[in-house]
């Protein structure tokens, strides 16, 4: 589903003889790919636009009506208008009326019949690496103060897509994570044993634990890392879901997650504490929302350092299997302090949930790893 860069609703797709494009009925304006601009104007004017599109570099306020990235804005003199553009989609945005300006042409090779001018950039980048032998790496993100949890191994957003308002339940959320836990932190022993969800007491206190042990940790490690995790995605999780369902989402996850936990360790005595299986519920729901949207990487490379992006849907995958299945092995041989089971749990719930509320995010449509801490006392962290 795309939508509208400026009205952020649904675009309607209008077909034609020589092609279709992406029409806003509120604002009037349109999303165009190369390929069809190619078809009206021709090889000359169709080329220029590619190189333009290719070296911009001012950032646009509009995202782009497919990835959500933030779009790159090009002067262009003959018709003298300003265009946004998506390299990765190879698109470009036209306010009302820019598009009728445009000027009619022809092909002067059949040869671009058959190449779409992704296909030829592609073509262009393999030649280009083949030639020079270089390992590509991605520029690096659009906010400086990312460099900080890159360098540290962590994740971050490529570009910070724009929301329609401020999400008051994510920083509501993760203000009293880090209060309850700091505050406990004084005596965390005693906390966690009198708060810590038990699953052979799993609803003592009429089964506040299942609630309490929420909003605790075991460190400083595991606090800030599962509050990186949840302020990364869940701002966009709530701008797409609303408030009162961005709650039902992380405390769903949570219960549905201490469940797991439970029929796995039925008879346990460890206290199991921690919001990860809340955000395992809001990051398999950002994945699966924003499949398309990319996530930074800072690594050392034989050549030296650098970025790599990747689409968030692969680097799930990748977590998925490299991180959880191998936590569950661990977790079954009782050599690990994480509860897999509890991650298990709350990203079940939150596809599940995603299931059903899918379609509320096509009025703004799109962009895992859960952080392990090292093992301290007999708590059970999830």
């Amino acid at each position: 589903m795309a939508n509208c860069p400026v009205c952020k609703i649904g675009l309607q797709t209008v077909r034609q003889r020589d092609g279709l494009y992406y029409y806003c009925n509120e604002c009037k304006g349109r999303a165009v790919t190369m390929p069809q601009i190619r078809r009206m104007t021709g090889d000359r004017f169709a080329s220029a636009l590619v190189r333009k599109m290719n070296t911009a570099r001012d950032l646009s306020w509009r995202t782009c009506p497919f990835c959500q990235t933030p779009m790159k804005s090009f002067e262009v003199s003959d018709p003298p208008f300003t265009l946004d553009s998506c390299k990765p989609c190879v698109t470009l945005w036209f306010d009302a009326g820019k598009f009728d300006e445009l000027p009619e042409g022809v092909f002067e090779s059949p040869e671009d019949l058959l190449m779409t001018a992704l296909e030829a950039e592609a073509k262009q980048k393999m030649q280009r690496q083949a030639m020079m032998g270089e390992e590509y790496t991605a520029d690096p993100p659009d906010a400086a103060w990312k460099w900080i949890p890159a360098c540290m191994g962590l994740p971050v957003k490529y570009y910070d897509a724009e929301i329609s308002g401020r999400p008051w339940a994510t920083w509501a959320v993760s203000a009293i994570i880090f209060i309850v836990s700091v505050c406990a932190f004084s005596d965390l022993e005693e906390v966690v044993k009198n708060f810590g969800m038990v699953p052979a007491h799993a609803f003592r206190y009429d089964g506040v634990t299942l609630l309490t042990s929420f909003f605790l940790h075991a460190g400083w490690l595991h606090l800030l890392g599962n509050l990186y995790f949840f302020l990364l995605f869940a701002g966009e999780v709530e701008d797409c879901v609303g408030w009162w369902r961005f709650l039902v989402l992380v405390f769903a996850s949570t219960f549905v997650g201490h469940f797991f936990h439970i029929l796995g360790n039925l008879h346990s005595q460890i206290p199991c504490i921690g919001a990860s299986g809340g955000i395992s519920g809001v990051l398999i729901f950002y994945a699966c929302q924003f499949p398309r949207a990319r996530l930074g990487f800072f690594f050392w490379f034989w050549r030296g350092l650098g970025w790599v992006r990747v689409p968030v849907w692969a680097w799930f995958f990748l977590w998925f299997l490299l991180n959880q299945l191998i936590a569950l092995m661990e977790q079954m041989a009782r050599i690990s302090n994480v509860s897999a089971m509890a991650h298990f749990g709350g990203m079940t719930t939150g596809f599940l949930l995603w299931l059903t509320w899918r379609k509320l995010g096509e009025k703004k449509d799109a962009r895992i790893t859960d952080f392990r801490c090292p093992r301290t006392s007999r708590e059970l962290w999830d």
